[in-house]
């Protein structure tokens, strides 16, 4: 008799941080996203609408992330000054 066979485990999606350059769960990342209308946001849902970037929730890697335009980069647009001390408020937010 062959053996019980077991439920092949359920892929977990992984993304790569923009801050740290680590891969991580995706459910452990934080989604900043450019709308199609140009807007900057954080996503919590994910599954939002437009171009993503992902961030582990620590100011310290997004602050590496902006420093090195990799944020920008991900997102292909500018950022402006006032729109990264929002989603940096937010990620304290979420962090704690």
């Amino acid at each position: 008799m062959p053996a019980a066979q077991e439920k092949p485990k359920k892929k977990i999606p992984e993304r790569k941080c923009v801050g740290c350059n680590e891969r991580k769960p995706k459910n452990e990342l934080v989604r900043v996203l450019r709308t199609p209308e140009g807007e900057i946001q954080i996503d919590r849902t994910g599954k939002k609408s437009g171009r993503g970037a992902y961030l582990c929730h620590n100011t310290a890697c997004f602050a590496k992330a902006v420093k090195a335009r990799r944020l920008q980069t991900a997102l292909e647009c500018e950022i402006p000054d006032n729109m990264i001390g929002a989603i940096e408020k937010e990620l304290t937010v979420c962090d704690g």
